[in-house]
């Protein structure tokens, strides 16, 4: 069948387009074509009486098709789409070419070739158009139940955002406790709260909705699989070894022999293998170290059958519509002797010093010795030429400047150098840096190929820098601490490679667009939210976390989402059964199933399918084509655009 009463519409843009490409040739060159019914040029076409224009040509020149060349269909295909559907036709029976970008912006000192090109352009939306099929969504049933990974703030914040609009929630955390790295944050900007202040304020608004969320900690997710509206999740929950409530846990604690260092203050203090992170924390049972305790039963003397050091991992399964990953970061780990890090004691991270702040009172001390002179590096593990972090990690300047003006407000006799590359406090935080400098902090500027270098002499740390603002002169600055601002690296989980999430350059999770589909991903139903996606501080995270959660209530809280039927589709007549297909599909959305006769086929599942044409591209017999794309379609496509103009 081919479609035979085409109307073609080409926009001006106001002047974007038609500045450069002579729209009325572009008319003229297709209006005598023998598809077309209808061939005009307009001002505007995305708007109302552009798309009035459409459907009142649809009805009276009983059009069986429509191309508009106009700007980029990821910002108005949608639109046109609908005004076609308005005028009574299908809307797959349509194209929008983009003779903006792909014609005026990109050769705007060539009209005539732009024009050129326009013509060609339209000629094969034309072609495809001419041998279109009419499509349908595929509808997917949506319960409304979520998963979400991970119970930092990101994950927290998503999951009461659900919870609120009615959606049932699995929260699901590795760590024993909730909260992730904000907790053992000091000073969180721009409150000035502590981190486990912050944390205290989400975890009594998740107590108010325990009814939707079932939080699941101690957790690692053991097999995901499935499709959006249905995938299938298989949780690993570990055992805690408390088991129940005890009013004397603390003598529990202090009666336990076992004394380690303690990772939530990164080592700057000792825990017991019984213990709480920090006071507070949620769930609100301690949890019991099995690799450090030695199973004396002291605790279970004072607490009973509250503990049972022989508790074992429970398996749950569930079912949800779609899944929301929140897996946070991790902060760079310097080398050892990058700026003296694990070479001279006194060289810190950043969160490090965060912690030291948050333990220390009256005076800043670091393994006995009162600090009084601190030099804070920039960019560690963050703009490295040619490096693993070739990214900017965004946050770590304010919060380095952040830090600074904390610890100057705590302890008011510190002497703070800065030794920065640049200082990018975006945003509204400008005035941390000018505060900074106006109590006296000094500020000394380096180039990447001329790094600080620190050096030990005595009981002193030397920072040697070639200062830029005093043009080059090299300044050495006697201190008692350096403080590496690390940057933030992202996290590689086994539950992304359940998901076969995609990745972006610099390693974390990649939305679809940062603008038009900023928290999803190519994977149908998998949204991310946080630092898994990109660096950002708390106040961008928990937007993000409320951005992903409106999201997934527009899949859940309707009870059905409408998939694109851009899809693979097999020729049973065609398929010979080689499988060349199968291991081609990123999504593993073919199979070989036996028919009648005990031959094999190919079969799609639609759900999973991408529409990628991976599978069609490998196939010898052709027996596999994309609807929308046909290999018709896209043969008469070409022999169009090379036609003379």
């Amino acid at each position: 069948m081919v479609n035979d009463r085409i109307g073609v519409y080409i926009c001006h843009c106001g002047g974007n387009i038609s500045d450069v490409v002579d729209v009325y040739k572009v008319v003229e060159a297709v209006k005598d074509m023998p598809e077309v019914a209808v061939a005009r040029e307009y001002m505007f076409m995305c708007s109302d009486p552009g798309q009035k224009l459409i459907e009142d040509d649809i009805k009276n020149y009983n059009l069986n098709g429509v191309v508009v060349a106009s700007c980029s269909p990821h910002l108005h295909e949608l639109t046109f789409r609908g005004a076609v559907q308005r005028g009574g036709l299908n809307p797959y029976l349509f194209e929008q070419i983009n003779i903006r970008e792909h014609s005026a912006w990109v050769h705007k000192h060539e009209p005539e070739a732009a024009t050129e090109k326009a013509i060609r352009l339209v000629r094969s939306g034309i072609a495809k158009v001419s041998l279109a099929r009419e499509l349908s969504t595929i509808r997917v049933d949506m319960e409304p139940k979520v998963l979400v990974v991970g119970a930092g703030i990101a994950g927290i914040r998503a999951a009461l955002d659900l919870a609120k609009a009615d959606v049932e929630v699995y929260l699901v955390e590795k760590q024993p406790f909730i909260g992730g790295r904000v907790a053992q944050g000091y000073g969180a900007y721009p409150s000035g709260r502590m981190g486990s202040e912050i944390i205290k304020e989400l975890i009594e608004e998740l107590k108010k909705e325990e009814s939707k969320i079932k939080l699941f900690t101690n957790a690692e997710i053991k097999s995901l699989g499935g499709t959006i509206g249905k995938f299938h999740v298989v949780v690993q929950v570990n055992p805690r070894y408390v088991v129940g409530n005890c009013s004397n846990f603390n003598d529990a604690i202090e009666k336990c022999p076992i004394e380690v260092p303690d990772e939530f203050n990164y080592g700057l203090t000792k825990r017991k293998a019984i213990y709480y992170p920090y006071e507070g924390a949620y769930p609100e049972l301690p949890v019991i170290d099995m690799e450090n305790c030695n199973k004396c039963g002291e605790c279970v003397k004072i607490c009973g059958g509250a503990i049972n050091l022989e508790q074992e991992a429970e398996t749950v399964e569930f079912d949800v519509s779609t899944i929301v990953l929140a897996t946070g970061f991790n902060p760079y780990e310097p080398k050892e002797g990058e700026f003296g890090y694990k070479q001279f004691e006194g060289v810190i991270t950043l969160p490090v010093f965060e912690r030291l702040m948050a333990l220390s009172n009256g005076k800043l001390t670091y393994n006995g010795k009162e600090v009084k002179e601190i030099a804070f590096i920039y960019c560690v593990g963050s703009r490295e030429k040619d490096g693993e972090h070739e990214y900017c990690s965004r946050y770590c300047c304010t919060a380095t400047l952040n830090a600074s003006l904390a610890a100057l407000e705590k302890y008011n006799d510190l002497r703070i150098y800065h030794i920065y590359r640049d200082i990018r406090a975006y945003g509204k935080y400008e005035r941390y840096y000018e505060e900074a400098g106006k109590k006296g902090e000094l500020f000394l500027r380096y180039v990447p190929e001329e790094p600080p270098v620190v050096e030990k002499e005595g009981d002193k740390l030397i920072v040697k820098v070639k200062d830029q603002l005093t043009f080059g002169e090299e300044i050495e600055l006697p201190v008692d601490m350096v403080v590496l601002s690390v940057g933030m690296e992202p996290r590689n989980e086994d539950v992304f490679q359940m998901l076969r999430v995609p990745f972006s350059r610099d390693g974390f999770l990649q939305e679809i667009h940062p603008k038009i589909r900023p928290v999803e991903t190519a994977i149908g139903g998998v949204l991310i939210c946080g630092t898994c996606q990109a660096p950002r501080d708390t106040v961008e995270t928990t937007a993000s976390a409320s951005a992903v959660a409106a999201k997934t209530e527009t899949y859940t809280l309707k009870g059905y989402t409408e998939l694109e039927p851009f899809i693979a589709e097999v020729d049973a007549e065609k398929c010979t059964g080689c499988g060349d297909c199968v291991p081609e599909c990123p999504t593993e959305a073919i199979e070989l199933k036996e028919v009648a006769g005990g031959e094999k086929k190919a079969f799609i599942n639609e759900v999973l399918c991408i529409g990628c044409g991976a599978c069609g591209g490998i196939c010898p017999e052709e027996a596999i084509n994309l609807r929308g794309y046909r290999y018709d379609q896209l043969r008469k496509m070409i022999d169009a655009m090379v036609e003379e103009v």
